[in-house]
């Protein structure tokens, strides 16, 4: 079982297939390395890296909640590229993993082939944080994967239309585990504990941050449904940087899937430019 010791004594579990680019995966808050199954087969001539973020999937969970921020996750990210022996590598980083890469770009950019950003951007909408914390750290009502999935079906019907059932229990079963007693989350609860710990420090302009990216190989997807990545904020992404491409995904909200036909020809051509 892959897994290497962080700086800090903590056990984290990635996962490598495939051969080439070297393609570091980094998912959003609440999830892990699974995020990325759906375009897994699509990334062909990369050596595809995810990596389970400390607190979520296989990896140990930190005795301080306040190690849960995305500086030290970024730094976990280049402490893992370091474990394989790998100086650079491109970074694919769905919504929390993307602002993982931007703060990559600012600090240590030279560790850096390429980005692409997964519904994410330097601006982020109050009403999609706000659903965040609607369910973050908060254990499910439901009492079977079956169950939840149903529900999520119902609540992301126009979100998400045409979305099969079977697709739905594939999701919940990275949200959550099913135990004797019903679902428990399949990540840390502490980690609402780090986030609203910061909530009334005063946000930082990610501007710089995004345009840190400015002579790095740059693709952008939004979901045309997205409540975090708004549409003026993406277009003026596209504008600060136009060497930037960029896809917005039909019928997906936050995040699309990346096995959406428009994700995958958007993503294969970026890593193209990077060969």
């Amino acid at each position: 079982m892959p897994r290497f010791n962080t700086s800090d004594g903590l056990s984290l579990f990635y996962e490598i297939e495939g051969f080439g680019l070297p393609l570091l995966c980094l998912s959003g808050l609440t999830r892990d390395r699974r995020d990325f199954e759906y375009v897994l087969p699509h990334l062909e001539g990369c050596q595809v890296i995810r990596l389970d973020y400390r607190g979520r999937g296989k990896s140990d969970w930190a005795t301080d909640f306040t190690t849960y921020n995305i500086m030290r996750e970024a730094q976990d990210a280049m402490e893992l590229l370091d474990h394989l022996g790998l100086y650079k590598a491109a970074i694919l980083g769905t919504s929390r993993g993307g602002l993982i890469a931007m703060v990559l770009a600012a600090t240590l950019k030279t560790r850096l082939i390429g980005v692409a950003l997964n519904d994410i951007g330097p601006e982020l909408d109050p009403n999609g944080i706000d659903v965040i914390m609607g369910y973050l750290g908060i254990k499910p009502k439901a009492n079977t994967l079956e169950d939840a999935a149903s529900a999520r079906a119902h609540v992301m019907r126009d979100m998400f239309p045409n979305v099969s059932m079977t697709r739905w229990m594939e999701e919940v079963g990275k949200f959550f585990v099913q135990t004797p007693d019903g679902l428990d989350l399949s990540y840390d609860p502490k980690l609402r504990d780090a986030v609203e710990a910061t909530s009334h420090a005063a946000v930082p302009d990610l501007w710089p941050w995004y345009e840190a990216l400015s002579d790095l190989p740059l693709a952008i997807l939004r979901g045309a449904n997205s409540d975090l990545l708004t549409q003026a904020c993406y277009e003026d992404m596209l504008k600060r940087i136009p060497k930037a491409t960029g896809a917005v995904i039909a019928d997906r909200a936050h995040v699309p899937f990346l096995d959406e036909p428009e994700a995958v020809a958007l993503l294969q051509a970026w890593i193209a430019k990077m060969r």
